[in-house]
C-alpha cells in the first residue's frame, strides 16, 4: 500500500489552528528523523555515547547485572537513550530453566505533563509526550525493528550468580555474552549478529592457517592473502561491512588464497599432494566460486563463511605445534638436551617475530641468523622453580597473583599463571651460563601493561640499556619481551639480576622465563 506524502504545516493570515495541525506538525519532524535514521544509520548501539549501554555484572554473587548509560536506533528509527544506569535482577522463578535469557532496550513512549483548566474543564490533557525506554528481559530472539540487545545469558538451573565472560569469544554458562551486539552510527551495518560472529571465527581461524603458512611454510602468497583477512577483520570492528562490500572483500580473500594453491602446488609437490590441502584447495574453490556470483543474500553469505571456515580446518592437522607436555628439557653443563619433539626453527625469525611467537620455546631457536640454546628457565609461581632462582619480589608496594586465559596476534589461546609487582624490584638467578657470549632473557607477559621503563642490574652492576616495554594491546595480550644481556657481563656461570622498575604507577608482570645463549659451533 502506498504511503501518503509528508506534509509540512504552511501558515497563513486568518489560518485557525487545530490542536489536530499542531499534532501533525509534530509527527511530521517525528517521522521525518527516524526516515533518516531508517536510512542512513544502521540500528544498534551508538559507540562512543556514555558508556555504551555496556552491560556486566555487579560483582556481588547474585542474579543482577547493570546497564550502563547510553544511546541506541532501533530498526524503526526510533532514538533510545538510557541517560542513567539501571540494574535489573533475573528471577529464576519467571523462566524455565536452562534457558538464554536475553536483555533488551525498548522505545517507550508516555503522556505527561497533565493540566486541567478549572475554569473551564473541557480544556484539559497532556502538553507533552515523553520519550523514554526500557530495559527487560526477553526468552525471544530480539526483533531489532522494535529492540535492541544489551546482552544474553544462558542460564543454567539452580544458578546463583550472574558474571563477566572470563574468555568474551567464549562465555560459558550464567556468564554475559557480548557477542551478538549490534553497532549503530554513520559506519553502522546492517548483517545479522549470527553472520557477524560467524564471520570473526572464520576471520580468527584464517589468521592461525595463513600465519603458519607464511612464517614457517615460507609461503610467499600466504603472507598476502593473511594481510587481506587481518584487514577484513579491522574494517568488521568499524561497523562497516555488510552487503554493500562484503563481497569485493571475500572475494579479494579468495582470489589470494587461490594464489597460494598455484603456489604450493607449483613450488611444494609434498604438501601439495597432501589429502589435508586436497581438502583446502576444494574449499576456497568452492568459495571463490560463490562470492563471484554475488547474490548479496544472507543465507549465500553463510554459505561462503562456511566453506571459508571448512578451507582452514582442513589444514588445521598440518600446523606443527610443540606442545610443553611434549618437550622434555634437561640443563647439564650448560647445554640444553631436548627430546626428539624439540627441533629448531628452519629459516629462523627476528627479535619482532619472537614477540609474538605462540608456540613453545624449544631447545633451540633461530633469531636473526643465529641459533641459541635454551640454557635454563624459570617457571614463575612454580615453587621449585623459584627456589632453585631464588625467585623474589622486594621493597614493592603491591604485588599480585594471576591466572589469565589470553591470547597471542596469532590467535592462538594460552593459559598461564604468573605474578606482577608495582614499585620495588624483581630478582633472580640464572643458571648454567656459558661466559663471554650474549645472554638473552625472553619474558611471557600480559601486554595489556604496557608502557614502561625498568633498570637491568647484573650481579649489582646496572646496565647501560633500559628495559622498554613500549605499546599495548587489550585484545591480543600475550607477548614474549625479550633483553639482550651483552657478553661481557657474563663473567661465570651463573649470575644474579635485578629488575628495578622506573616507571610510576605502573605494574610490571611475569609469567615465565626462558634464557637463551648462542650455541657453540
Amino acid at each position: 500500500m502506498a504511503q501518503s506524502p509528508y506534509k509540512r504545516i504552511h501558515f497563513f493570515k486568518g489560518f485557525l489552528t487545530t490542536e489536530q495541525d499542531w499534532n501533525e506538525a509534530e509527527r511530521y519532524h517525528v517521522e521525518k528523523r527516524k526516515l533518516h535514521n531508517q536510512a542512513f544509520h544502521a540500528p544498534g548501539i551508538v559507540p562512543g555515547y556514555g558508556d555504551e549501554l555496556r552491560t556486566s555484572s555487579r560483582g556481588r554473587g547474585d542474579l543482577s547485572v547493570e546497564v550502563g548509560s547510553g544511546y541506541a536506533i532501533d530498526g524503526q528509527g526510533n532514538d533510545i537513550l538510557l541517560r542513567e544506569k539501571s540494574i535489573k535482577t533475573i528471577n529464576p522463578g519467571d523462566f524455565k530453566l536452562p534457558q538464554t535469557i536475553y536483555i533488551v532496550l525498548r522505545y517507550t513512549e508516555d503522556f505527561s505533563d497533565f493540566i486541567a483548566y478549572k475554569e473551564n474543564l473541557d480544556f484539559q490533557g497532556h502538553r507533552r509526550i515523553e520519550e523514554g525506554c526500557k530495559v527487560e528481559f526477553s526468552i525471544v530472539e530480539p526483533d531489532i525493528q522494535h529492540e535492541v540487545e544489551l546482552a544474553r545469558v544462558y542460564l543454567e538451573k539452580g544458578a546463583k550468580r550472574v558474571s563477566d565472560a572470563r574468555e568474551p569469544r567464549n562465555p560459558q554458562p550464567n556468564e554475559i555474552d557480548l557477542r551478538y551486539l549490534r553497532s549503530a552510527g554513520v559506519c553502522g551495518a546492517k548483517l545479522s549478529p549470527t553472520l557477524m560472529l560467524k564471520l570473526d571465527e572464520a576471520i580468527q581461524a584464517q589468521k592461525k592457517i595463513l600465519a603458519h603458512l607464511s612464517r614457517v611454510k615460507k609461503i610467499l602468497s600466504a603472507q598476502d592473502a593473511m594481510q587481506a583477512v587481518i584487514t577484513l577483520e579491522m574494517l568488521t570492528k568499524t561497523a562497516f561491512v555488510d552487503h554493500a562490500n562484503i563481497w569485493d572483500l571475500l572475494r579479494t580473500i579468495a582470489e589470494l588464497q587461490w594464489d597460494v594453491v598455484d603456489e604450493v602446488e607449483g613450488r611444494l609437490p609434498d604438501l601439495s599432494v597432501r589429502t589435508e590441502f586436497g581438502a583446502f584447495r576444494k574449499n576456497v574453490e568452492f568459495m571463490l566460486g560463490l562470492v563471484r556470483e554475488r547474490k548479496r543474500t544472507d543465507e549465500q553469505l553463510d554459505n561462503v563463511i562456511t566453506y571459508q571456515k571448512r578451507a582452514s580446518d582442513s589444514l588445521d592437522a598440518l600446523v606443527d605445534k610443540v606442545r610443553p607436555e611434549a618437550i622434555e628439557v634437561k640443563v647439564m653443563d650448560g647445554a640444553a638436551i631436548a627430546g626428539e619433539a624439540a627441533v629448531s626453527i628452519a629459516g629462523g625469525i627476528s627479535m619482532e617475530d619472537l614477540k609474538v611467537r605462540s608456540e613453545e620455546f624449544t631447545a633451540t631457536l633461530v633469531v636473526e641468523g643465529k641459533e641459541w640454546r635454551l640454557v635454563d628457565m624459570i617457571d614463575v609461581l612454580d615453587k621449585a622453580s623459584e627456589e632453585d632462582h631464588k625467585f623474589a619480589i622486594k621493597g614493592a608496594k603491591d604485588t599480585y597473583r594471576t591466572r589469565q586465559k589470553l591470547r597471542y596476534p596469532d590467535g592462538t589461546l594460552i593459559e598461564d599463571v604468573g605474578i606482577a609487582h608495582e614499585g620495588g624490584y624483581c630478582e633472580f638467578a640464572i643458571k648454567n651460563l656459558t661466559p663471554h657470549q650474549d645472554l638473552v632473557i625472553i619474558r611471557r607477559m600480559d601486554y595489556v601493561h604496557g608502557d614502561f621503563q625498568a633498570e637491568v642490574h647484573v650481579n649489582g652492576e646496572r646496565l647501560p640499556k633500559l628495559l622498554e616495554c613500549r605499546g599495548d594491546d587489550k585484545r591480543y595480550r600475550w607477548r614474549n619481551w625479550p633483553y639482550v644481556i651483552p657478553a661481557q657481563y657474563i663473567n661465570s656461570s651463573s649470575l644474579t639480576v635485578k629488575q628495578v622498575m622506573l616507571t610510576a604507577d605502573r605494574d610490571i608482570n611475569m609469567f615465565r622465563y626462558w634464557f637463551y645463549q648462542p650455541q657453540p659451533r
